[in-house]
């Protein structure tokens, strides 16, 4: 599909087209009265663009996605990535050949003195692997033969917002797809019910903001962003009918409204009139499947134990672990999760300990779930940042606290599941934990990687835009092979 629309209409814009046609968010319902075999019908719509993609590739490893994105940037030096010579030079100014004069953000860039900090926490090895973790994260722990480690992810931005925005849509300033849209828009849904890309964000956490442009569709036609599902009795808003609409007069609604968009999309071709349609569609199935996929009231009580009790919370990172399952189970192809509260410029020992309650028991949790119901054959979970931490403490060293600054230099993210070797820590960082030694894996890098695992070829699946085609990993990346099984 060529997204190069240049459709000569002087009179009636696209945006004129849909603002007069929609009825807004709220009228979305208005797809229960739509033909199956209507020509703007999803299926068909998602039907022409994969056989005009012709994806995948080659057979792909991975059927799903679940990405436990964990905003702010987690300290890898205090969960993974273990620095004796941190702890053994603790106080000691950051050695000027280790630094090397690489960039520091506005907030330490001022600092006369770079103490190095090593972790108040314990490291200790797991599993026949070794794998180190610290005694942060006890049930992560004990799943360590399950995950794969990449010590040495780097990338190009030192701050929160470009650095997400890198990650998730290969581009730091916004506009480009996300992530989830690209494979939404490339692989389609196996569920006809349900978004092919859902997102789930902890309720009540705070730090750096997230912006929806995360788990936007950027140019890609509006129906593959993301989705939010959020607590509460309206998971998806405007999803149910307005007050005081019936079933006929939605239905006269309807019929009008199919013939204006018919005729508009005859005429000017704009295949946003497609989308649109097909949204009014998927919103009214999930007014019966969302209410279904929401409900955890059938889970026998050993799951809640097994995520953990907040689990029971809606809203909870342990709740959305579980619920992620839940939509996997239904072949939703990509959830992802957010999880504020990892930017940790002070007291950095206290929060750490709370990001960490919060999060280690549901992550181990889902993946053994997803294991015992094998799932985890096909399926790829993902847990990390945007960045990593500074070894030199922000702000004043003591003997009971100390924070970090940004460092896009290193860092630590694992994965677990389909197509990936277990029990194997890939890369390595210099016993500082500031620069890598062994086997960089740039952003583009894990991008290329997850695009293959996919069955995509990362440099040939592309969209035409303004005249430029563009890709996820621009013109970039390379799969990282040693980590695949």
């Amino acid at each position: 599909m060529n997204c190069n629309h240049n459709h000569d209409n002087s009179n009636f814009s696209r945006r004129d087209f849909l603002t007069k046609t929609s009825l807004g968010l709220g009228g979305l319902s208005l797809a229960s009265f739509l033909n199956s075999e209507n020509l703007f019908a999803s299926n068909n719509i998602q039907s022409a663009i994969n056989s005009d993609l012709n994806l995948p590739h080659f057979v792909p490893k991975v059927k799903r996605v679940i990405y436990l994105f964990q905003s702010g940037a987690p300290s890898q030096l205090d969960l993974f990535d273990h620095k004796p010579l941190l702890s053994k030079m603790n106080g000691e100014e950051l050695p000027e050949s280790v630094f090397g004069g690489q960039r520091l953000t506005g907030m330490t860039a001022g600092q006369n003195s770079f103490p190095l900090a090593g972790s108040h926490f314990n490291f200790k090895q797991h599993g026949d692997s070794g794998a180190w973790l610290s005694d942060l994260m006890p049930y992560t722990s004990k799943i360590s033969d399950e995950l794969c480690f990449i010590k040495s992810m780097h990338t190009d931005a030192i701050n929160h917002d470009p650095a997400v925005t890198f990650i998730q849509t290969g581009s730091q300033l916004p506009g480009r797809p996300s992530i989830g849209s690209w494979l939404s828009y490339g692989l389609g849904s196996d569920n006809k019910n349900l978004p092919g890309f859902v997102v789930l964000i902890t309720k009540d956490k705070y730090g750096q903001p997230l912006y929806s442009r995360s788990w936007g569709n950027g140019f890609l036609p509006s129906q593959y962003q993301g989705v939010q599902f959020r607590s509460g009795k309206n998971p998806v808003l405007y999803l149910d009918n307005p007050p005081g609409v019936s079933k006929k007069l939605r239905e006269e609604q309807l019929d009008f409204l199919s013939k204006i968009q018919k005729s508009k999309y005859s005429d000017i071709g704009d295949p946003e009139i497609l989308s649109r349609i097909s949204q009014y569609e998927m919103a009214f199935r999930m007014q019966t499947s969302v209410p279904d996929v929401m409900d955890l009231s059938k889970e026998p009580e050993s799951i809640f134990k097994l995520y953990g009790e907040d689990s029971k919370i809606p809203g909870t990172f342990a709740a959305n672990c579980l619920l992620a399952r839940r939509l996997i189970e239904k072949d939703v192809r990509f959830v992802q999760l957010y999880h504020q509260g990892w930017d940790h410029h002070g007291d950095l020992p206290r929060n750490i300990k709370i990001q960490c309650k919060e999060t280690d028991q549901p992550t181990a949790g889902l993946i053994k779930d997803l294991k015992q119901r094998g799932l985890l054959e096909d399926t790829l979970v993902i847990w990390g940042g945007e960045f990593g931490r500074t070894n030199y403490s922000q702000g004043e060293l003591t003997e009971t606290n100390y924070a970090r600054d940004h460092h896009p230099g290193c860092f630590t993210i694992f994965l677990a599941g389909a197509g990936i070797k277990k029990g194997l820590s890939y890369g390595q960082t210099d016993e500082f934990g500031y620069n890598i030694i062994e086997n960089p894996v740039h952003v583009h890098d894990f991008q290329a990687t997850l695009m293959h695992l996919m069955g995509i070829d990362h440099e040939k699946f592309t969209f035409k835009f303004q005249g430029r085609r563009y890709r996820l990993t621009d013109v970039h990346g390379s799969v990282v092979k040693d980590i695949l099984s």
